[in-house]
């Protein structure tokens, strides 16, 4: 974890990142290199680093990646979506592998399945590994519920929708491990998803639903959220 601060529409904002590390004693994968290489490098040792995965493409989350990648000739990997939002950091380099959903990662015998969950950011995805019962969920879920941006929630219902096709389909004892504070799980998170769906992210502490809307076929009208967005 490195701490540090991210600038938002001119604003500062205070934030914790958290960097993953997949491997055995001979090779890993990092997720997520944020600020502080020296710091990976010395929770990656000596061993290989095959490849740096971004969840997404946001300054605070990239900012270690090329240097992280140097060291072993390592690829990184980005969503295609998120290409802007790379160039933002890096003005003179691309990502190695456009990655895509459903692509894969494989190391130390494992693999990391890439489950696209754009929200905070177009190109924002997770990685799921069945092997070892986790799912490294980037900016798009943590602890206390979907990923923030400056305190707002940027897309929130392409978010939600996300969030409820892609990842409260996984185990509910699969391990959540963030780009951003402490793990949970999948089951700890879904039993909350009828809440956020009702509107109660865009409430302010204390406000009472809305309860006026009219019946609610889907949960979702009260915050003018549509989960899934393909639907006429």
């Amino acid at each position: 974890m490195t701490e540090g601060v991210v600038d938002v529409d001119g604003v500062e904002h205070k934030a914790e990142n958290n960097t993953w590390i997949i491997g055995d004693d001979e090779e890993v994968i990092v997720v997520d290199p944020a600020r502080d290489a020296e710091a990976i490098f010395s929770k990656v040792g000596e061993r290989e680093i095959l490849a740096v995965v971004c969840t997404h493409g946001l300054a605070d989350h990239v900012g270690a990646a090329i240097e992280v990648a140097a060291r072993d000739e390592a690829v990184v990997a980005l969503h295609t979506k998120d290409r802007r939002l790379w160039r933002e950091t890096w003005t003179e380099t691309w990502p190695d592998i456009e990655m895509e959903d459903e692509g894969l990662f494989g190391v130390a015998d494992v693999e990391l399945e890439v489950i696209a969950t754009p929200g905070v950011t177009q190109g924002g995805v997770s990685l799921y590994c069945e092997a070892l019962g986790v799912v490294f969920s980037g900016k798009t879920l943590l602890a206390d519920g979907p990923g923030k941006l400056g305190g707002e929630y940027p897309a929130l219902a392409d978010q939600l929708t996300s969030i409820g096709e892609r990842l409260f389909t996984l185990p509910h004892k699969t391990r959540v491990l963030p780009a951003h504070g402490e793990e949970t799980t999948i089951g700890d998170l879904e039993r909350h998803f009828d809440d956020w769906i009702s509107g109660s992210l865009l409430r302010a502490p204390g406000e009472e639903p809305v309860t006026d809307a009219g019946p609610l076929s889907d949960g979702t009208r009260a915050a003018g959220i549509k989960i899934n967005l393909d639907e006429d």
